[in-house]
């Protein structure tokens, strides 16, 4: 069976993480696959079937994506040297009819260190390995966009076999973050969206007996989100005279344990709300719920597209990152769903929000949701099948 390997790190959030394994779920029919991973392990995440998964000492950064830093507190120079030595063995002790890399390097320019040498070995091995990077539909701005977009240039065109784009260019493309996709000298593919699938059976840990709005925030370690879940705690008296619905707020995985601590301490006042840490289930939940509120991530809102739930959504802007504001306008825009802003977050002016948005019925638009089977599809195109060996006469 033609093997693949497929790098992702995830610093801050999981949505990287999250996306990776849904399309390593369509491979791994296909395919052998082993997921190398680099960020904090999430309690309770599912990895699918019979993917080997082989977890890199982990590394993460601050809030403010300034630094990076070990998960474990073990010196950061000894952590990256034991990460590119651990990725080099599993290229060389699997020798893989592919190695996918997540955002690199469109982004991650800081993983370089484990990376550079990584490609350098496949491209000097001698071997047939196909280099392919997995990209969102969205980049991130940088300050030095023009050394950026050069650089990136020059890493794809030296190493990558193919770049595939997990959006819809009907809606979005990539040159309106990329300016120099003409440069690029490897194909471009689009995959259409990855989305979750939902394969629970079990019933969600919340069953609907009345309506609900459903409150998430990613990993829990963005500041942005912490306002709007206290903003949302602080909306919930007003919407207890107005409306039935309970309000289910989950803070997240990676939230730190004392803003956790306070974020519960202050839910305890109000009766009509439910404060968790996770829920494997979100899908689910969101599929029942009358209201989803949530910060703009790229799975959240293929989330919130795939259940047709009505959203609210407040999109992470720190540091002049403009990749979730991006998506949610063009997705108000188009009548599916409402943005908040900064000045949103009091508690009337948010309370009238989402009442407006419980009373709004969603436009529809036709979506390229098939991403993950499309790229496996692609690759089964791109990666020759094996040939059994034959035995001379």
């Amino acid at each position: 069976m033609r093997k693949i390997v497929f790098y992702c790190q995830h610093v801050l959030g999981i949505g990287h993480l999250v996306r990776s394994t849904e399309i390593i779920r369509a491979l791994a029919g296909r395919f052998s696959v082993c997921l190398v991973s680099g960020g904090a392990d999430v309690d309770g995440f599912q990895y699918p079937a019979g993917v080997e998964v082989v977890k890199l000492p982990a590394l993460q950064t601050d809030a403010d994506f300034a630094e990076l830093q070990t998960c474990s507190g073990d010196d950061l120079e000894q952590v990256k040297e034991a990460r590119k030595s651990l990725l080099l063995s599993v290229l060389r002790d699997c020798e893989p009819d592919a190695f996918i890399v997540e955002l690199f390097p469109f982004g991650r320019k800081r993983f370089g260190f484990e990376l550079l040498p990584a490609l350098d070995y496949l491209k000097n091995s001698g071997g047939d390995t196909k280099v392919i990077c997995s990209l969102r539909d969205i980049l991130v701005s940088k300050q030095d966009q023009g050394q950026h977009e050069e650089r990136v240039c020059r890493v794809v065109n030296r190493y990558f076999d193919l770049v595939l784009v997990h959006g819809d260019p009907r809606f979005q493309k990539l040159d309106e973050t990329f300016s120099r996709v003409a440069d690029l000298q490897c194909p471009v593919e689009y995959t259409g969206y990855v989305v979750q699938r939902n394969t629970t059976t079990v019933a969600p840990a919340h069953p609907p007996d009345h309506p609900f709005i459903v409150v998430s925030i990613g990993s829990g370690r963005y500041r942005s989100g912490h306002q709007l879940i206290e903003s949302i705690i602080e909306a919930a008296a007003i919407l207890q005279r107005e409306i039935p619905h309970r309000i289910l707020i989950f803070g997240g995985p990676f939230m730190p344990e004392d803003t956790y601590a306070r974020l519960a301490q202050l839910a305890q006042r109000q009766p009509n709300i439910c404060f968790e840490r996770y829920s494997a289930d979100l899908l689910s939940l969101m599929e029942a719920a009358a209201l989803s509120v949530s910060m703009g991530g790229y799975n959240t809102l293929m989330n919130v597209l795939t259940t047709g739930v009505k959203a609210v959504v407040f999109p992470y802007t720190t540091n002049g990152d403009q990749e979730q504001n991006m998506r949610a306008e063009k997705l108000e825009q188009l009548g599916l769903l409402d943005v908040l802003h900064p000045e949103d977050l009091n508690a009337r002016a948010l309370a009238e929000k989402i009442l407006r948005a419980l009373d709004r019925t969603p436009a529809r638009f036709s979506f390229a949701f098939d991403g993950a089977e499309q790229t496996a599809q692609l690759l089964e195109a791109v990666l020759p099948q094996n040939q059994p060996a034959t035995v001379a006469p």
